[in-house]
């Protein structure tokens, strides 16, 4: 067989083969992307600016339409209600992040709950990279404007230092607290007394977090992944059909070789012999 595989005709065959089979490999890669982009882009709506008492309430649960909205308030910072959370990374460094009690005005607060009369709400104020470098929060009415994120989860079986946070766990920080709290927390981008900029870019010693709006999840359109299956079968099939008609164009010269090895050469006293009783 691999004498009439090496036909001219047949070795041009295989490189067509081979060419239609890498044009449907290519065809397969390009489904098998689209199977795992995600469908939608960023919502443009949550770089809108709302404020946060009409965007989430105390005790609300937190809902994914919300997350990464930003947000304005209005309050007060309390410089004794600020910690320190490590392992967050800046530029390829590794510091902390400062986060800070906001205290929002006009918030409704949660009866009950906690024995300060007003209601808190995480700031990560910005990044440091190291512990000495943690300035006092800004002083007076403050202006904030920020990005809303879901509280994250404590680091289990972990005691924090004082003054330290094993998160930005809004569970763990008003326990430390003991203040009625937002069920999230803001990422600071913009922090004004009055007309001042007080925020991290206007020399406070800390760097700005710039936490960009998170992309959608990726959804696996199963549709496309089963083209991209479907594509490399055809390949496959491409290469069937040569080694296929190789193999019926073997069979057919074997045929004619044994025709012509047939009864028509036979010398004609062995057809005597075979025809007498």
């Amino acid at each position: 067989m691999w004498k009439t595989a090496l036909q001219p005709r047949w070795i041009a065959g295989l490189v067509f083969a081979i060419a239609v089979s890498g044009v449907f490999v290519l065809l397969s890669q390009w489904q098998f992307g689209r199977s795992t982009q995600p469908e939608v882009p960023v919502n443009s709506a949550t770089e809108q600016v709302k404020p946060l008492t009409e965007t989430l309430q105390p005790g609300d649960f937190f809902r994914a339409s919300v997350a990464d909205q930003m947000v304005s308030a209005s309050g007060s910072y309390d410089a004794a209600k600020q910690v320190l959370v490590p392992g967050r990374l800046k530029d390829g460094k590794t510091g902390y992040w400062v986060v800070t009690a906001f205290a929002v005005a006009d918030a409704p607060v949660l009866k009950g709950v906690a024995a300060s009369p007003k209601t808190y709400i995480p700031v990560a104020r910005g990044w440091i990279a190291e512990p000495a470098k943690a300035a006092a929060p800004p002083s007076g009415t403050i202006q904030l404007t920020g990005r809303l994120l879901p509280s994250e989860a404590p680091v289990p079986n972990t005691a924090p230092e004082p003054g330290r946070a094993t998160a930005v766990s809004v569970a763990e920080l008003i326990n430390a607290w003991n203040v009625s709290s937002y069920p999230a927390f803001v990422s600071a981008t913009a922090e004004k007394a009055g007309t001042d900029d007080v925020g991290a870019a206007a020399g406070s010693g800390l760097e700005p977090l710039n936490i960009p709006a998170q992309p959608p999840a990726e959804k696996v359109n199963w549709l496309n992944l089963f083209y991209s299956v479907e594509w490399i079968v055809f390949a496959g099939f491409a290469l069937f059909i040569w080694w296929r008609l190789v193999k019926d164009d073997h069979r057919r010269s074997l045929e004619d070789a044994e025709d012509d090895d047939g009864p028509e050469h036979t010398q004609p006293h062995e057809i005597q012999q075979k025809v007498q009783p």
